[in-house]
Order: C-alpha cells, then structure tokens, then sequence
C-alpha cells in the first residue's frame, strides 16, 4: 500500500490521535504474532484506516492494552485489536506479496525476489482464507499490468483497476452495506492509484516508466486537473462514507477523507509523519 489514507495529526484531539495510533500499534502486532517480524515490514496507514472504518461499522468487541514494542522499548504504547486487526493484517499480506510478484515479473527485481521467499508460506496462511478478495486482487492487478504494458494513458481506467481491487477488500462480508462498502473501497483505490501516479510522474518520465500522467504532466494547468479528479473521486467516497450509520471514531474517519488523505498533495509528496 501507498500511506496516502491517513490523518492529518495536527487537526486531531489528542485522544483520538493516540486512539488511530492505537490501532496502528494493533495491526503492526497482529501482523507479527500471526506472521513473524518480516511481516511487520507490509505495515501501512491504509489498512489502519479500513481497521478503524469497520470497527466504527460494525461494533466489534476490542481488546485494548498498554505495553512495550520492540520499536518502543522504554515506554508503553497503547495498543487496540479486534477481529478486523486479523483481517487487515491478512489483507496486507496478500497485498504485499502480490505486488512482490508484479515487480520480479516485471523487473526481476532482486528486492521482490527476497519478498516472495520472505512471504511465501505467510500468503498461503492468508490467501487460503479469503477465496473472493484473492481471486478479484490477482484479476485487477493483472488488467492493471495489462495496461501498463500497452502504455494506457487513460487514468480512469488504469485506476479503475486498482479501485476495483480496494472495494473487494472493503466488502468484509456480503450484507446490507456491501454496496456502500463496495463503493467507498472502489473510490478509495482509485483516489491511492491517481495521487501516487501524480506524485511520481517526474521520475517516472526521467526514467522511462510507465505512468498514466507522462503525456500531459509539464501542462500548466495539470496539478488543478488532477486536483479536480481527485475532488470527484473523494466526492463519490464520501458520499456513501456518510449514508452510514458511523458512530465510533466517525471524527478520525473524517478527518482522513477530509483532510489526512490531501496531506502528499498539499505539500508537494512530503510525507505526513503523523504516527
């Protein structure tokens, strides 16, 4: 994942900064108790988000602790998990090992290489789980390959790939929210895709990548049309964030689609150290 869905530190009350970190600090320990330390290295601000949405969504019973961490060993953090910390832990993995093999297909990468045998047994331990979500990642992620391969240049539909990929990882399960789910993960994605195309198209022209922007990134009026898509893209998401009945946390979630996720634009892809 990309690290584009998360707060804006500086606009959050103390204790739901320390809450969202919170549940950081829970996926990044169920990813290790369930997969090892190598896991921990898939960590990202974009399932953080999906934890804190669904617990808002449904309810969950949560377990909450202050304790040391290896990163932190001099003082206790808090550290909140329930069941969704299982399923985003086993989303990052399936996540990163995918990617994984994307790159070594692509490039050989020998970074993707080690990332295959480091996570190999850990994705059969998750992938065996999630059937749905598995089979609709490796399909969009090979559509995505497929068009950059013939050098897409329309965003939307590279992004869509992506987006359609995010929406079946936000459809836990099949019920009455699926569709809002469904629709807030599919705008989601497509929001991550779009913002790490934008924020990258300079290198990826001096390098000779691919990227959807590379035709019209030095246009004078380029970072207000992407600023535009990404206004609509948000629009969309938030407008089924909102038929929700969100409770919990519903000021953190909305401070990361109002505000947290615009932090890499607003200051031209500097990160947004906030955790």
């Amino acid at each position: 994942m990309y690290g584009y869905v998360n707060v804006n530190k500086m606009e959050l009350k103390m204790k739901e900064f320390y809450e969202f970190k919170g549940f950081y600090c829970g996926l990044c320990e169920t990813l290790g108790g369930r997969y090892g330390i190598s896991s921990r290295f898939s960590l990202s601000y974009d399932m953080t988000f999906l934890i804190v949405f669904l617990t808002s969504l449904y309810e969950p019973e949560i377990i909450v602790r202050n304790k040391r961490c290896m990163v932190h060993p001099l003082r206790k953090s808090l550290v909140i998990t329930n069941k969704f910390s299982e399923y985003a832990a086993d989303m990052n993995i399936i996540l990163a090992y995918e990617h994984f093999v994307d790159d070594y297909k692509d490039e050989k990468k020998l970074k993707a290489a080690a990332g295959l045998l480091a996570f190999k047994h850990s994705y059969k331990k998750a992938a065996d789980k999630y059937e749905r979500q598995v089979k609709a990642i490796k399909k969009e992620l090979g559509e995505l390959s497929r068009l950059e391969a013939e050098a897409c240049d329309d965003v939307e539909e590279v992004a869509g790939t992506f987006g359609r990929l995010m929406a079946e990882i936000f459809v836990y399960e099949k019920d009455n929210w699926e569709e809002d789910l469904r629709r807030i993960g599919f705008f989601i994605g497509k929001f991550v895709y779009i913002m790490d195309a934008y924020e990258d198209v300079e290198e990826d022209a001096k390098k000779g990548n691919y990227n959807p922007f590379r035709n019209i990134y030095k246009e004078s009026n380029f970072k207000e049309n992407v600023r535009t898509m990404l206004e609509i893209t948000l629009g969309e998401c938030t407008a089924a964030f909102e038929r929700l009945p969100l409770i919990k946390d519903v000021d953190i979630l909305r401070n990361i689609l109002y505000d947290g996720v615009w932090s890499k634009f607003e200051t031209g892809g500097e990160i947004n150290e906030s955790v």
